[in-house]
């Protein structure tokens, strides 16, 4: 079995019975014992319950159940994300190891949809870092040079894809959280719309959202499928799609006319090599057809993203039912404190803000243009353990690196708008580059279409990291 194969590949095998549960399973549970004490994208997995899952999925194909679109395929869980009976940590010392009490719906969604949930992926404390690194479970690194992060904040479900120890992840995304990981490890990454998966409750002032990592637009597609079924308990959600998104992967996406943008709305400078690998981007889409031209977008005024930054954040964070609070990172407590000198009217005031100057944002697709291209990031994945030295050095600072990162990703959650990740650059060093498309409100069908003919075009799902790349490697 090739660990590097598509779910939906080994979804088919296994119904058509060439490959089993159990034989999937335990391949990758072998590469997690060859590959993860040098990577450390896992924090737990509890092989016995991964086998039992295993075996009685393989009793549904030997018995001749009507088997679910994903029926036998592995896929790791965040350790963001809460299950019933297991424990969820968010990565801090702070939360203990008492089990939840509750089970998310994008959960319940992927069971439904046959995958078998194998263990728990790292992430940077409470999800509030560019960098997978933190003081409980340490610091993941990246699978194409583990002297370099693999980003954040689903760095962990990044390198389990990326060093083939799992076909797909589930991630989830508050400011780019599932796109930078794609970028810095070769892989693909959609961020849903806001209200496209079902969540308990939409934190980060309804910005995050749930969604997953994977190495085949097909794979992003079926995923997408799987965890948006709508939830009638929902307060809000986004409109059905027109047609499965399944049924957009090499759907014509027509002629678009994309934005191409490659300076940082945050104003800090970006790598060259992230330029290239948007520029790149843009032309194999004039090669597809598309009309490129160079744009210069509004965004969010200084007050309206600090008020997000500061305001939103470190209200949400301090909301976190910490066990120990003394015991979390020095950049959450700086949060906490900060948080604790601001009343209700300044976070009403800083979301009113933001609500308006999103509807002028938003307001440009279609209008202006239909498709927003950019460089995923605006500098390479930098070393591992940057980030967090950077935070907790200064945590008032300006904190370069972390912003440099975010500055293309997180206008996509304040807005709620769906964006893609692909990994069609690589820099000098071999270190993957990714490019970003944003489309309008709910339009994830034109990102599936675009992404699935630039994955023809370019073929990154053959490109391996060194020392992963055979099944026995």
């Amino acid at each position: 079995m090739d660990p590097f194969s598509s779910a939906v590949d080994l979804a088919s095998a296994i119904r058509s019975r060439e490959l089993s549960p159990v034989e999937v399973t335990e391949a990758y549970l072998a590469r997690i014992d060859r590959h993860d004490p040098a990577v450390n994208a896992f924090v737990r997995c509890h092989r016995a319950t991964v086998r039992a899952r295993a075996e009685e999925a393989e009793r549904a194909v030997l018995d001749g159940r009507r088997l679910p679109p994903l029926h036998g395929v592995p896929i790791p869980l965040k350790e963001m994300t809460q299950v019933e009976g297991e424990p969820a940590t968010y990565c801090s010392l702070g939360i203990g190891d008492a089990p939840r009490e509750v089970t998310e719906p994008v959960v319940t969604r992927l069971l439904d949809a046959g995958l078998i949930p194998m263990g728990r992926t790292n992430s940077p404390e409470m999800g509030m870092l560019t960098d997978t690194d933190n003081r409980r479970f340490g610091q993941t690194r990246n699978p194409w040079n583990t002297a370099h992060s693999p980003g954040g904040s689903s760095g962990g479900a990044a390198a389990a894809v990326a060093a083939g120890m799992a076909p797909v992840a589930h991630a989830n995304d508050g400011g780019g959280s599932i796109r930078m990981p794609s970028s810095a490890c070769g892989l693909v990454g959609l961020k849903p719309s806001r209200g496209r998966v079902p969540q308990l409750a939409a934190a980060w002032e309804h910005s995050t959202v749930e969604g997953a990592i994977t190495r085949y637009v097909r794979d992003t597609a079926a995923l997408l499928d799987a965890m948006s079924v709508p939830d009638r308990l929902a307060m809000y959600q986004a409109p059905p799609p027109a047609r499965p998104f399944s049924d957009e992967v090499g759907r014509d996406a027509g002629r678009l006319r994309i934005g191409l943008l490659t300076s940082a709305p945050t104003g800090l400078p970006v790598e060259p090599e992230c330029v290239a690998a948007a520029e790149h981007t843009a032309h194999l889409l004039e090669s597809l057809g598309h009309r490129v031209e160079g744009v210069a977008p509004r965004f969010f005024s200084e007050e309206a993203f600090g008020g997000y930054a500061r305001t939103v954040l470190d209200a949400s964070l301090w909301a976190v039912p910490f066990d120990r609070p003394d015991l979390a990172a020095p950049h959450l407590r700086h949060r906490r404190e900060r948080a604790e000198g601001r009343h209700s009217g300044h976070y009403t005031r800083a979301v009113a803000l933001l609500q308006r100057e999103s509807r002028e944002v938003v307001a440009q697709w279609e209008r202006d243009f239909d498709v927003l291209l950019t460089p995923t990031m605006a500098c390479a994945p930098p070393e591992a353990g940057r980030v967090l030295k950077e935070a907790d050095g200064d945590p008032e600072g300006p904190r370069v690196t972390e912003t440099q990162m975010i500055s293309f990703t997180s206008i996509c959650n304040v807005t709620g708008l769906p964006a893609i990740s692909l990994p069609t650059y690589r820099s000098a060093a071999g270190l993957p580059v990714g490019s970003q498309l944003i489309a309008g409100p709910w339009d994830e069908a034109v990102l599936i279409r675009l992404a699935s003919a630039l994955e023809e075009a370019e073929d990154w799902t053959a490109r391996r990291p060194a020392g992963f790349s055979g099944p026995t490697s």
